[in-house]
């Protein structure tokens, strides 16, 4: 029995070895991924190997910025200060960040416990160590002085602009004193922020409820349900249950109380951590000399200040009044059975979604579980990889990920069509289970970058990306089934991928999705576009019984839908939460964000009752993530469906098209100003035009 036990644990000890021993060999190697080996030693397999990657990730950044800091300053180039600088940066960012995705999927809970903790200290270490004055100082007399003796390219050119910028913006010209009370406040917003994200993921929020509850629910779906002890179906707080009780259950008891806990979630806890991140931005404002955190926040991006911010969603809500109203009316006139307005004549908010579904039931004769019916999901994904590898020359090959952190993982390898050169991997995570980040998103891991050494050889470092989302999964009696919501969203995600796969540059800071913040949703949402195509919904769709595509006839009801509703999403559900974001990062003049999301929602939403006794800004992750931000997604949107016009007019499946967007779009990441990225694709300035008409 010693003997076994000694054995075993010698076993583990060199297993763990072995592991860790591979992953200081890709840091080694600026995590250029060879083969499913090297993608599979990123991720930690225990607690000992997430704080064995949190210190290697430690010791490589002190090695690097030494190595930068010994260099004599007459002999200071771009390639051994600037370009050492953002490979140092990178390198910390790429071996912390299979971490930061453990804390949103893993299902080990002592994994994720330490996957959050080595992140609060890396991004505290980060803070402290990157933001460091002699560091500036050396940066700073390169670019003055060693620069000008250089033939640099234009992006190297760039890159020290707003490198120096950022340094300014950080807070680099301030006196000692104030500097480090600058890098103090940071840590605590940090430390904040990911506290705020982990409770939305694990919040556990339920309710139980009797089948006669869930009338007008399939079945299918009532069949991938929990019970409780008591025999009563469980409704938890995910995406996919969420839509299907909103928008399908016929009982205005269980749309409310299920809204009451969906709305709610992470509340109280998240809205107490919010207002300190608010004080604690403010004061961070203050002390960089910005009027408030929006301004600090929104500077250097395509709006680049808050008023010009609020001028863009007024005149945005003001252009959408009028179809809002139409929409409103149409919606009212037709209630479904048992529904009532309020006194004042308005929508109440669990009621809304339940209104448009059996609106367009009647109307449009849609009913979105028989559209469903034409998108399994895994025949769907693999239509829709084939669309986006014909269309930018790509070649995807999709293997089972289970050595990852959970068997449903996929692993799609990309390749160039013509070269066949490897250009990265993007990890699937698609289906929901308990401590999971509960919505859809991406994240980029290993950014690529091309350039020549000192050597004259080319460098390429393919990428590494992950998308995660919620959807349904297959029960013995049927394959999970997309919505056309579902496929959108994925859509929507996979497009970020290709942006962050298919980036160029030579310098990560440009890489991929590494562009202004009000731009990076451009390229995901035009390619979201592409579901309202109708070849392309004939393409992708397949009946999961009779293998059939769509029907011309659901297709045209379906396009009939496009802009249906555009005026309540333009004006309720994308002008007032940006507003929300912007103002409460704004002087408050010691107003509540439960005050100012209640002045904003009680005097700007048209139709909808707001209901004060929820708290949305408790799981309004964006809040922390894109701050004053949230703008971006309606700013992006107006821009994303000038390109898709532009697109979908010259050729949405001819790969020419395709690869002229790579071109001068995808590949450039943030190393040319959007404005210019867009000209050049569209050959004119971007407009508002092709937005605008689908608002009349």
């Amino acid at each position: 029995m010693v003997l076994f036990v000694f054995g075993a644990l010698f076993l583990f000890k060199k297993n763990l070895w072995g592991r860790n021993k591979k992953f200081k060999e890709l840091m080694e190697k600026n995590f250029c991924l060879k083969n499913e080996k090297d993608l599979v030693a990123l991720f930690p397999r225990s607690v000992e190997d997430v704080n064995f990657q949190k210190e290697e990730v430690i010791k490589a950044a002190k090695l690097n910025v030494a190595k930068i800091k010994n260099i004599k300053p007459q002999e200071r180039t771009f390639d051994n200060t600037a370009r050492a600088l953002d490979d140092a940066g990178a390198i910390c960012s790429m071996g912390a960040g299979p971490l930061s995705i453990l804390l949103n999927v893993s299902p080990d809970k002592k994994i994720l416990d330490a996957s959050v903790a080595a992140i609060n200290e890396l991004e505290a270490f980060a803070v402290d160590f990157f933001e460091d004055k002699e560091l500036y100082e050396i940066f700073k007399s390169y670019v003055e002085n060693n620069s000008k003796n250089e033939e640099l390219s234009a992006e190297q050119k760039y890159f020290l602009e707003e490198k120096m910028a950022d340094f300014k913006k950080s807070g680099f010209d301030l006196p000692e004193d104030q500097f480090l009370a600058v890098k103090k406040l940071k840590k605590e917003i940090l430390s904040l922020s990911m506290e705020f994200a982990v409770n939305i993921a694990s919040d556990k929020s339920t309710i139980s409820v009797a089948k006669e509850a869930l009338d007008g629910i399939s079945e299918d779906f009532i069949k991938s349900l929990k019970k409780d002890d008591k025999g009563l179906y469980i409704l938890g707080c995910d995406y996919p249950t969420m839509h299907e009780i909103f928008e399908n259950c016929k009982v205005e008891d269980t749309r409310k109380k299920f809204y009451f806990i969906f709305k709610n979630r992470a509340y109280p806890k998240n809205d107490e951590i919010l207002e300190k991140i608010l004080k604690l931005r403010e004061g961070l404002a203050k002390r960089l000399g910005f009027k408030d955190y929006a301004s600090l926040d929104i500077d250097r991006n395509m709006a680049q200040n808050p008023l010009a911010v609020n001028n863009f969603l007024f005149d945005l809500r003001k252009k959408g009044l009028a179809k809002v109203e139409v929409e409103k009316n149409d919606f009212i006139s037709n209630l479904p059975l048992g529904v009532k307005l309020t006194e004042d004549n308005k929508i109440q908010p669990w009621d809304f979604d339940y209104i448009k579904s059996e609106y367009k039931k009647k109307f449009f004769n849609v009913d979105e579980g028989e559209i469903a019916k034409y998108f399994p999901m895994e025949k769907t994904l693999e239509a829709v990889f084939d669309l986006y590898q014909n269309f930018l020359g790509l070649k995807f090959k999709i293997l089972s990920g289970e050595k990852l952190w959970h068997k449903d993982v996929k692993i799609v390898e990309v390749f160039q069509k013509d070269s066949g050169e490897f250009r990265g991997y993007i990890l699937l995570d698609l289906h929901p289970r308990e401590n999971k980040y509960s919505h859809a998103c991406h994240a980029g891991i290993i950014p690529t970058i091309k350039y020549k050494n000192q050597k004259g050889e080319e460098i390429v470092r393919p990428s590494l990306a992950v998308v995660i989302a919620n959807f349904p999964k297959s029960t013995k009696d049927q394959p999970s089934l997309l919505k056309h919501d579902d496929v959108n969203t994925f859509y929507h995600e996979l497009g970020h991928a290709m942006h962050f796969l298919l980036g160029r540059t030579e310098l990560a800071y440009f890489s991929g999705t590494a562009t202004k913040h009000d731009f990076v949703e451009v390229p995901s949402q035009m390619f979201e576009k592409w579901m309202w195509n109708k070849d392309v919904l004939k393409k992708i769709s397949s009946n999961y019984i009779t293998g059939e595509p769509l029907p011309d006839v659901l297709i045209d009801q379906k396009l009939k839908l496009k802009n249906y509703d555009i005026g309540f999403l333009v004006v309720n559900r994308l002008v007032l939460p940006s507003l929300v974001s912007l103002q409460i990062y704004q002087d408050r003049s010691g107003a509540t964000v439960d005050k100012i999301v209640s002045d904003i929602y009680t005097k700007l939403c048209v139709g909808v009752r707001f209901e004060p006794k929820v708290h949305m800004q408790a799981s309004f992750g964006h809040l922390t993530e894109y701050a004053s931000k949230y703008y971006c997604y309606l700013w992006s949107k107006v821009f994303s469906i000038d390109l898709f016009d532009a697109i979908e007019k010259a050729g949405i499946f001819d790969p020419i098209v395709g690869k002229k967007l790579v071109d001068e779009v995808l590949s450039k990441g943030g190393s040319v100003d959007p404005n210019i990225l867009l000209e050049n694709f569209l050959g004119r300035k971007p407009s508002q035009e092709a937005f605008m008409k689908r608002l009349v």
